[in-house]
């Protein structure tokens, strides 16, 4: 049973979550208390993360980010903000999904079901190894020799295709449909944002520039 962690403060909605996600065989664990939960994710293990933006303390944006440090499971922003920036906002920080509120009940649990299943489909234990980089399938986390990053399970998988085809390129279009099942929600910035922010995540490991852009095609490494 995948174990999904409900971060919302508003009761009513939390527990209509708790009570929508039961009825689909999940195992939902709502927080109750706001004060430390980077700690509280960690410790329930979750296999995907539903996440408010506006929250007592610190806001979602903070606390995605927190996460993401050692944490590698999907989080979904479920919330009452529309803007477009918050939702670039959202994926910039390691986010696989963006959901406003009031949600559509059919279609919210059928996006939670494409991001636990484009998850599941990373299973390889082994990794992989290409251009200086050692990319750690099931810990999600890429090194070289100057150091180590935990990613996102897109950069993850953005990371782990190129790797695949070093050396070749790999068209824009391509890596859309592995990522989003080319859900025509999702905006061609999207990519481009998720592809920032992993270069910004080599870079930091003395891997910067590796990524290249071929205009008009796609991505090589």
């Amino acid at each position: 049973m995948q174990t999904i962690m409900i971060i919302e403060d508003d009761s009513v909605i939390c527990e209509e979550l708790t009570f929508l996600l039961k009825n689909e065989g999940y195992h939902p664990i709502p927080v109750r208390d706001f004060t430390d939960i980077p700690k509280q994710v960690a410790a329930g293990s979750p296999d995907l993360i539903l996440l408010d933006i506006v929250l007592p303390g610190k806001d979602g944006f903070s606390l995605c980010r927190e996460i993401r440090k050692s944490v590698h499971a999907p989080v979904i922003f479920i919330t009452g903000r529309d803007s477009g920036l918050d939702e670039i906002r959202a994926f910039s920080l390691g986010g696989d999904d963006y959901i406003t509120k009031p949600y559509n009940i059919p279609v919210m649990m059928a996006r939670i079901k494409a991001v636990l299943r484009r998850g599941s489909g990373i299973t390889e234990t082994d990794a992989m190894e290409a251009c200086g980089l050692v990319l750690n399938l099931a810990k999600g986390t890429v090194s070289s020799e100057t150091g180590t990053a935990v990613l996102s399970r897109n950069e993850l998988q953005i990371l782990a295709c190129l790797m695949e085809h070093a050396g070749e390129i790999v068209a824009r279009a391509d890596l859309v449909e592995m990522l989003w099942e080319n859900k025509i929600y999702i905006d061609d910035n999207t990519l481009s944002v998720n592809m920032t922010r992993l270069r910004g995540k080599l870079e930091g490991i003395g891997k910067g520039g590796l990524v290249k852009t071929r205009r008009g095609m796609g991505y090589q490494l």
